[in-house]
């Protein structure tokens, strides 16, 4: 059975598509998820993260540029912009701790994106974390 960190990981891929002008995407979440063997609760699980992604877009986008300092979000990679889309989404709209959502969003950086990633990825979700605890 897939774990959670494994369907994060294929909610990177699928909001990846996403922002590559894919949003046909969005039909083809059930199989995608299938074919990576992400079933049952933790195919649930992805399609509620991607699918609150994509319906709270303009908000999450909203969050991440607020804390992106002297880049703005098109300058970002497009691994890093869907990673930072779902830790963002995860602080601001479940009631998981926000170490946790942290920690799995450097985790995927640390895998999927480049050397400097997992850095710039943990600096804007922590200055997320702390806006949202004020």
């Amino acid at each position: 059975m897939a774990t959670r960190h494994q369907a994060r990981e294929a909610v990177i891929g699928l909001l990846y598509a996403y922002d590559l002008g894919n949003p046909e995407i969005k039909k083809f979440a059930e199989e995608i998820l299938e074919d990576k063997k992400i079933r049952n609760k933790q195919r649930e699980f992805a399609l509620g993260l991607f699918n609150g992604v994509v319906e709270n877009l303009e908000k999450i986008d909203e969050e991440i540029a607020k804390h992106l300092e002297s880049w703005d979000m098109d300058r970002l990679g497009h691994i890093e912009r869907a990673i930072l889309r779902l830790g963002a989404y995860e602080l601001l709209f479940s009631d998981l701790d926000a170490a946790i959502v942290i920690d799995e969003a450097v985790e995927l950086a640390k895998r999927l994106g480049t050397d400097q990633s997992p850095k710039f990825v943990n600096g804007v979700l922590d200055a997320i974390a702390k806006e949202k605890k004020n």
